[in-house]
């Protein structure tokens, strides 16, 4: 008997997976922190995660060193980013971009219902990355918003929506406890890059006045991830442990940055930490501080 035959993907099914692979390959080059929590999502959600992500990356890119690098200028980049945005927004509407990122964020924001409420937001904190040197109270609060809480609230619709025929609007505490993850893991950043950003990229997203002002931006982490660790059992079951994962581990940055001196942030969790952070999710173990 001859063996069954499998017809390859050809046309927009084979476009459509190659650009999902393109989203993942730039994830797995850039990250292995997410790349270990993104293996423990559900396979409902993970393509769509990693899609979100590899956008933001690309973008983080332009406005981050890589662009300069190559010669261009400050409004170079930003001309740079605005054509992105506006190819994002297109593909979005169209369900089709020659740029294979693009392509897939758009698959992932039509199915998981994404929009320009999320999609514009994020690309101004970025462009204030190129016009922003020291940030204010206001003006921080605006960037964490853009820059971190949509990436969040992107997130929450894949886990609520992926898979669905028609996406819904997720429940309010879902949407506060995703917009204060991403403030917690952005501010967690903020932190352990204080140095790297202001000597670097001349950038004060803090503006903190004296070296132990930076406990109070610990504090606020800690209420931020608290109050997410609390809403993490009501996300869908596929989704539960990779969350519960990078909280921990953002969880245990932020422990780490409170016993480091002002002079020495940029600390890191040692990988067999991480390894007993993932098996801890793994085997259903609510986030820390879930019950506070």
């Amino acid at each position: 008997m001859n063996a069954p035959t499998t017809q390859a993907a050809t046309g927009l099914a084979l476009y459509d997976r190659t650009a999902v692979d393109a989203a993942a390959a730039v994830i797995a080059r850039y990250s292995t922190s997410f790349g270990l929590a993104c293996r423990l999502l559900g396979p409902r959600p993970r393509p769509h995660v990693r899609n979100v992500y590899a956008l933001a990356r690309v973008a983080d890119e332009i406005v981050d060193g890589p662009a300069l690098e190559a010669g261009l200028t400050p409004v170079e980049a930003e001309a740079v980013l605005d054509r992105l945005e506006e190819e994002c927004l297109a593909a979005v509407t169209l369900g089709f971009s020659s740029n294979l990122v693009l392509h897939a964020f758009a698959h992932t924001a039509r199915e998981c219902g994404i929009g320009p409420d999320l999609i514009e937001p994020f690309f101004a904190s970025m462009r204030a990355d190129l016009r922003v040197s020291r940030h204010d109270a206001a003006s921080h609060d605006v960037y964490i918003y853009g820059s971190a809480e949509v990436i969040g609230l992107m997130c929450l619709q894949v886990f609520v929506n992926a898979g669905a025929s028609h996406p819904v609007a997720p429940a309010p505490e879902l949407v506060d406890g995703a917009r204060r993850l991403g403030a917690a893991f952005q501010e967690v950043n903020f932190l352990r890059d204080l140095q790297d950003d202001r000597v670097r990229l001349g950038r004060d997203y803090l503006g903190l006045a004296a070296p132990e002002d930076r406990f109070v931006v610990l504090d606020r982490i800690d209420r931020d991830l608290a109050a997410a660790a609390r809403v993490v059992p009501e996300l869908p079951a596929d989704c539960r442990r990779a969350v519960t994962a990078a909280h921990d581990l953002f969880a245990a940055l932020a422990a780490r940055l409170r016993s480091a001196s002002a002079d020495d942030v940029r600390v890191r969790v040692p990988d067999a930490v991480k390894a007993g952070l993932a098996a801890r999710a793994m085997l259903g173990f609510a986030p820390r501080g879930a019950g506070a």
